[in-house]
């Protein structure tokens, strides 16, 4: 985007606030964090249930960001020689910028909706169409009322042809997004139950979604979908159609032959097409990827990009990783591999998360010369070397000929700390020579550039049994959580013994990105090591041990008192410390008989703080023993009861408010009485809400996986495994896999009927559990083979599933994950 703040004003339909000069602006934002350029930046402090823009003003503006646009009066010298505009609604003022832009370009728009797909075909459509047009397109999955405007703004003076994603939740949306979008040219993937709870029916919903084409010229759809084409007789009559059909012959495409070859990974495609047979081959094999290549198909016919070359691109069609993978990497390194998309606004996203990671100094970008890229070399690389500057990469490489052309703008930033290679095997040879130690490493390569090579070298080396955590899953939990609790209420998330397994400062740095207002934690050195690693957040420490009090303090940690020994304890040390008013939690014991004071102890407690100018309470909490048990309920509101009488005591002999938080993961949704002004989170966030049932809102964060190492063909009366207790019955085909009990697959699983995944098939377990491996009956698997994945838990098996085979609880399967198991942390992008 290139205008001006009086030009916003006007698209907004605001007043000025404050006036400080006519900026130039180039960039949107919803967030100052991820701001490439502050000063040409416009900020919009957006208000939703749970969060207010308006909050977060000041840190925009100590960003260096002086343009804004706000719902609520802001006092003109909070923000001085800025430029404020009030509108009535800020998303209302995005989208109206977002559609005058718009009006600019008058350009060919692709406009993409349907219940899935939509990302995948607007990604393979610009690797598609990319050597016809420079494309704009939606960053990741930028399809809602606020990510299409943000999209829109991407269009520049170079842009031929735009591919934008919509996707709504409600009635109404759409027509919004029809009026930024503004298609020439529509997709409609499919239609299934995603989202449909604001829709009275299916039918509803198609209805609303076709509003995006209503002054579009042609419409690509599939003919099989009978209620998709039934609407669009009705509510586009006069569109031009352009239909494809695995079934209808009259269809603009008929597919008539499809040959899928499970071990090549390629499906053969036939079709009939104005009466002439025509094929491509796709290198996928899924139902869906074929369903997204057909539609990729028909665009490109309807768009008459000659037959040879449809044929060829098609070929090298590549899979769209829509994640970010972090993984450790050597000499206590991490590095970001993104194979997502080679352009700038994914690599300004990924530097973005590069970033992020401020457990380190030193942050490198490996980056390949980009392709399929809009603009000139020139100015590109200008405006990478720029991100660069503004985000202070202190290091980076650049792999390609056009990269060693425009060198001169890296290196009038960092100097020597900017080298260059004309190839990645040149790299490659030159690795040992480059020394990558503690240090963030983002990998940013263009297929052709084979980055995987380098992918390999940076990853440590350890055995082939992965624990992925999705951090989008992860963000996806917190939010449901969050909607669950009225605003004023503060989430605490427990990220003790390792996250549950999961990874200590991954996990606490994606919470401080989301805003979570507590993270709790079992011992002082966890939290000291969140510290170290940067995480700023208020950290609460539940078990304490006395000898650990200094420590807590010089690191601004803050201890759960329990008895009075504690808090007197407490007490001396933040006096000698000269400490005053320094934060305390008091834990009370309502029943479960663990650590806490019992309502009897609480005047002796009282004694030791009042008049206490050393200590101030930051909170009042307890622990329910019982909440995910329906038959236990009782018990929950008895504690409850004696929560509220404690607690309030406390507060009234006092005369403090502090907060109160009894509310466990379960707690949260079935006991809402219980909530206060905090709860805590814990399996939840993980996507495992403690109780019987499944709660569909939730994600599983966690996905275990290993690899078969050896596959043997046993023959009835053989044994499998130690103990000669499992012999085989039958012929069997048995595939010994890299995990056993030194990693946390416990012995006691082979006591039941546990199985793995292998291709989606189940696998039983056979035999018992060894320490490093373990035996798994594939006799009735497919197509399986050595070095296939196996997937121990994830989100087709769940924890919950592993943790009954067990006779275990959930919390135990995940924190029984050795350390020696890789992690890698996958995020949307």
């Amino acid at each position: 985007m290139k205008t001006h703040i009086s030009t916003i004003q006007q698209w907004s339909g605001g007043r000025y606030i404050s006036k400080h000069d006519d900026a130039e602006i180039s960039e949107l934002c919803i967030d100052s964090r991820k701001v490439a350029h502050p000063e040409a930046a416009l900020f919009f402090a957006i208000t939703t249930a749970h969060r207010d823009g308006h909050n977060y003003l000041q840190q925009a503006y100590n960003k260096g960001i002086r343009n804004f646009v706000v719902s609520q009066p802001t006092p003109e010298n909070s923000l001085p020689d800025s430029n404020i505009i009030l509108v009535e609604d800020a998303v209302n003022a995005l989208q109206l910028i977002g559609s005058n832009y718009r009006n600019l370009f008058p350009i060919t728009c692709i406009g993409i909706t349907g219940s899935n797909g939509k990302t995948i075909v607007k990604e393979w459509l610009h690797q598609l169409l990319a050597d016809d047009f420079n494309i704009t397109r939606s960053p990741k999955s930028y399809n809602s009322q606020i990510g299409v405007p943000l999209s829109v703004s991407l269009i520049n003076e170079h842009t031929q042809v735009g591919i934008f994603e919509a996707g709504i939740s409600q009635p109404d949306e759409m027509v919004r997004l029809e009026k930024i979008i503004q298609p020439s040219i529509g997709i409609f993937t499919n239609i299934g139950d995603a989202h449909s709870e604001g829709f009275e029916s299916v039918e509803n919903k198609i209805s609303e979604k076709l509003q995006l084409f209503k002054n579009s010229q042609q419409l690509i759809t599939c003919k099989d979908h009978n209620k998709i084409q039934e609407l669009i007789a009705t509510e586009l009559p006069d569109i031009n159609l352009f239909t494809w059909s695995l079934e209808e012959q009259e269809a603009d495409l008929f597919i008539t032959e499809k040959i899928i070859d499970q071990e090549k990974g390629v499906t053969s495609l036939t079709a009939l097409h104005k009466g002439q047979s025509i094929s491509i081959h796709i290198p996928f094999t899924d139902k869906a990827s074929i369903e997204n290549a057909i539609h990729c198909w028909s665009t490109l016919l309807m768009l008459k990009i000659p037959e040879q070359d449809i044929q060829n691109r098609f070929l090298n069609l590549h899979a769209v990783s829509m994640r970010l993978e972090l993984k450790h990497g050597i000499n206590d390194c991490i590095f970001i591999n993104d194979a997502y998309n080679s352009d700038l606004t994914s690599l300004s996203l990924a530097i973005q998360y590069l970033k992020q990671q401020i457990q380190y100094q030193q942050h490198t970008l490996i980056l390949s010369e980009m392709q399929q890229i809009s603009i000139p070399d020139v100015e590109l690389y200008q405006e990478i070397a720029s991100l660069l500057k503004q985000y202070k990469i202190k290091r980076f490489i650049g792999i390609g000929d056009k990269l060693i052309e425009h060198s001169r703008f890296f290196k009038e930033i960092l100097d020597d700390n900017a080298v260059f290679f004309k190839t990645t095997d040149d790299f490659i040879n030159e690795f040992d020579n480059l020394k990558f130690d503690n240090e963030a490493i983002l990998l940013k390569g263009a297929r052709k550039y084979k980055f995987e090579k380098i992918n390999r070298l940076l990853e440590q080396k350890v055995h082939q049994t992965i624990l992925s955590i999705d951090l989008a899953a992860i963000t996806n939990n917190y939010k449901y959580f969050r909607r669950q609790v009225p605003a004023p209420v503060k989430i605490m998330v427990m990220v003790k013994a390792y996250s549950y397994g999961s990874g200590s400062y991954e996990i606490a740095n994606t919470l401080q990105q989301l805003g979570v207002d507590y993270l709790g934690v079992a011992y002082t050195d966890e939290a000291v090591s969140l510290r170290k690693a940067g995480i700023t957040l208020p950290i609460m420490v539940m078990n304490p041990d006395i000898d650990s009090f200094n420590k807590m303090i010089a690191w601004n940690l803050e201890p759960e008192l329990y008895n009075t020994s504690s808090v007197k304890k407490f007490s001396v040390v933040a006096a000698s410390l000269k400490k005053y008013d320094y934060p305390v939690h008091i834990k009370l014991d309502t029943g479960m008989n663990r650590l806490g004071f019992k309502p009897n102890e609480v005047d002796a407690l009282l004694d030791l703080l009042e008049n206490n100018t050393h200590l101030k309470i930051a909170s009042i909490f307890s622990h329910l023993s019982a909440s995910d048990d329906p038959t236990h309920d009782s018990f929950t509101k008895q504690q409850g009861e004696v929560f509220e009488l404690t607690s309030s005591h406390i507060m009234q002999h006092l005369g403090i408010t502090p907060l109160r938080h009894i509310s466990n993961t379960s707690s949260i949704v079935r006991h809402p009485n219980l909530n206060y002004n905090m709860v805590r989170l814990g399996l939840g966030i993980y996507g495992i809400d403690g109780s019987s049932t499944i709660n569909e809102k939730l994600q599983q964060a966690a996905t275990l996986t290993t690899i078969i190492t050896q596959i043997k063909t046993v023959m009835p009366g053989e044994n499998i495994g130690y103990g000669h207790t499992t012999i085989a019955k039958d012929k069997m085909r048995i595939a010994t896999i890299n995990i056993g009990y030194a990693d946390g697959y416990t012995r006691s699983l082979a006591k039941s009927d546990t199985y793995a995944l292998v291709n989606g098939q189940k696998a039983p377990l056979v035999g018992k559990v060894c320490m490093d491996m373990c035996m798994i009956d594939i006799t009735k698997v497919h197509d399986a083979n050595e070095g296939d994945n196996v997937v121990l838990f994830g989100k087709e098996l769940s924890v919950k599933q592993l943790a009954e085979w067990a006779d275990t609880i959930p919390y135990e399967i995940l924190t029984n994950i050795s350390q020696r198991v890789k992690r890698v942390y996958e995020n949307e992008v």
